[in-house]
């Protein structure tokens, strides 16, 4: 995964409980519509970027970030935590499971999901065309 070319960090935001997480999906339709997406494209991605959001503040600590930009015909969103490394490929948990479906929907909703670890945590990054 490659760092993102921005400018200036006016597309990133921190966050670190719950009630941070409607400013978190505000940021995130507030930049990807001024970035070109469509409304409903922008709703796919909130949904993912809550569903990672809502982790963090659950199972971390130390909140987290949320980058926003548009890279080469896509919104790139990356979600960044303290948390362990991700694992994606998931299949959806049976209908009577409680919990679970989380990092399955994320994998669901968008074009590409990409995730690393390295010192400043692990970064969760997002690609929806747009």
């Amino acid at each position: 995964m490659n760092t993102p070319e921005r400018a200036d960090r006016s597309d990133t935001l921190s966050y670190g409980d719950v009630g941070d997480l409607g400013t978190v999906r505000e940021f995130v339709r507030r930049h990807a519509l001024a970035l070109g997406m469509s409304e409903a494209r922008t709703e796919l991605l909130m949904l993912a970027v809550n569903e990672l959001a809502t982790n963090t503040v659950q199972h971390t600590i130390g909140g987290g970030q949320v980058r926003v930009w548009a890279d080469d015909g896509h919104i790139v969103c990356d979600v960044v935590d303290q948390g362990p490394p991700r694992t994606f490929q998931r299949q959806m948990p049976p209908a009577d499971a409680v919990r679970g479906r989380g990092l399955a929907i994320v994998e669901r909703v968008c074009d590409h999901v990409d995730t690393v670890s390295g010192p400043e945590g692990t970064t969760v990054r997002l690609r929806l065309h747009l």
